[in-house]
């Protein structure tokens, strides 16, 4: 492990130069992996698990369009592709991959399968931290362990083919065989994860939650919305509120960021940008502030599981959440958006 100076406090990351893939697919040797659930995370770990070498296979409700997805991915039914029950009692490693509410639904099924030695895999700690809502409570006989990459599972997998990974935290939840911690590195590694940082089970889905909610969707959406309309409400154009409002952030701004931090993106804006965002950009965080205190202490109480659980629980939330999603893609601004990706130079027809 390397110690690692993050704004003063010093932490221990797991990189592939001192854990390569060599040494991951030797400790996975003799495993047989499962992904369960073919919807998000699926299949980028899947298939980056099987490029790596590693013994893997899917499992997924026949006749479902991830089925049909795994199918089209190369897996084979009745080889690498199986049924949820069957392919946990074939595995030694079961990836829980599927929507909290369904690790929730499916958990007694699962957890006759999870035979003493066995290693029980999350990509999120809701499950586990949650337990009195979930009742996921695994075997004392079983490692459990959490490799939760940070980013989507498109993410991972395009990370993985260009070469870059994506970052991972991890975490060792039950120990039971006494090479849990070894077997979860080892895993992170195999998926493709640029580097892993520890983590608690608690800790990421609080982290993570909030994180959701806030900056990276939650927030991020609410603020666009508040923008767009009131430069809209003055009478710019759709596309000239857009551009301010988006387009310029995620083709240019937000890349300088990621680049080399905010001070960099700060040094590469005219002198007269850079006096506006110092003079507001205090104003915001005190504004968001309490929204962001409110919501971590929703998320730590367990509030916004029970929102998760019970809405997504329903049989009709997928239709629901149609309905809610495509209030946002009707919506004028990203309408907008859509006209205005159209006009990208790689767009751009010959």
């Amino acid at each position: 492990m390397s110690k690692i100076n993050f704004g003063g406090v010093t932490e221990d990351v797991v990189t592939r130069e001192e854990f390569p893939l060599a040494k991951a697919k030797e400790v996975l040797k003799d495993e047989v992996v499962a992904i369960l659930g073919y919807g998000v995370q699926g299949p980028g770990q899947s298939l980056n698990l099987r490029d790596n070498g590693i013994n893997v296979i899917v499992g997924q409700r026949k006749g479902s369009k991830s089925w049909d997805k795994a199918v089209a991915d190369g897996w084979i039914p009745g080889k690498t592709l199986f049924e949820l029950e069957e392919v946990a009692e074939k595995a030694t490693v079961l990836q829980y991959l599927l929507s909290d509410a369904g690790q929730k639904e499916l958990w007694p099924s699962i957890k006759k399968h999870l035979k003493a030695g066995k290693t029980l895999y999350f990509s999120h700690g809701f499950s586990i931290t949650y337990k009195e809502l979930t009742g996921i409570i695994p075997p004392s006989d079983v490692d459990v362990v959490l490799v939760a990459p940070k980013g989507s599972g498109l993410s991972v997998r395009r990370n993985f083919l260009n070469g870059s990974g994506i970052n991972s935290s991890y975490a060792v939840f039950q120990d039971a065989t006494g090479k849990a911690k070894e077997k979860c590195i080892a895993l992170g590694i195999a998926i493709g994860s640029g580097y892993l940082f520890p983590t608690t089970f608690q800790s990421e889905v609080y982290s993570d939650l909030t994180g959701e909610r806030g900056i990276l969707v939650g927030a991020l959406t609410g603020v666009m919305e508040a923008q767009y309309n009131e430069l809209r409400k003055h009478g710019h154009s759709p596309s000239e509120a857009f551009n301010e409002t988006v387009e310029e952030l995620t083709q240019s701004l937000i890349k300088l960021v990621g680049e080399k931090g905010m001070d960099w993106m700060y040094a590469n804006i005219s002198t007269t940008a850079q006096r506006g965002a110092l003079d507001w950009k205090d104003k915001f965080r005190d504004a968001v502030a309490p929204v962001f205190s409110d919501l971590y202490e929703s998320v730590k109480n367990g509030t916004e599981a029970k929102i998760v659980l019970d809405k997504n629980s329903k049989p009709n939330y997928r239709e629901e959440l149609n309905k809610e999603l495509d209030e946002i893609k009707n919506s004028e601004m990203w309408r907008a958006g859509s006209e205005v990706r159209k006009l990208r130079p790689e767009n751009w027809k010959e």
